[in-house]
């Protein structure tokens, strides 16, 4: 395995993964002759559960990632309707 951080562990192309935390999130390289990208998903005890289902490119996996960690949180606000505004 050739890299990992603390959220995530990439391997690519010919590779292995030789150890793994349950339901951590993983990267698997694509072989170029089947398009390339990556899969991305979590691995648990013998499964590895897709997170997206469909190949991406790692810098589209990492946006993922970045979008897991720091969600957007918005505080609706409701207007009461005016019926005297006109409609046009």
């Amino acid at each position: 395995m050739a890299g990992s951080d603390s959220n995530y562990q990439v391997v690519y192309r010919g590779e292995s993964l030789t150890d793994y935390a349950p339901g951590g999130l993983v990267f698997f390289q694509r072989p170029k002759e089947n398009g390339g990208g990556f899969w991305i998903g979590r691995t648990y005890n013998g499964v590895f559960w897709l997170e997206i289902s469909a190949p991406v490119s790692l810098s589209q996996g990492l946006l993922y990632l970045q979008a897991l960690n720091n969600p957007v949180t918005v505080d609706p606000k409701i207007t009461e309707p005016d019926n005297n505004l006109p409609l046009f």
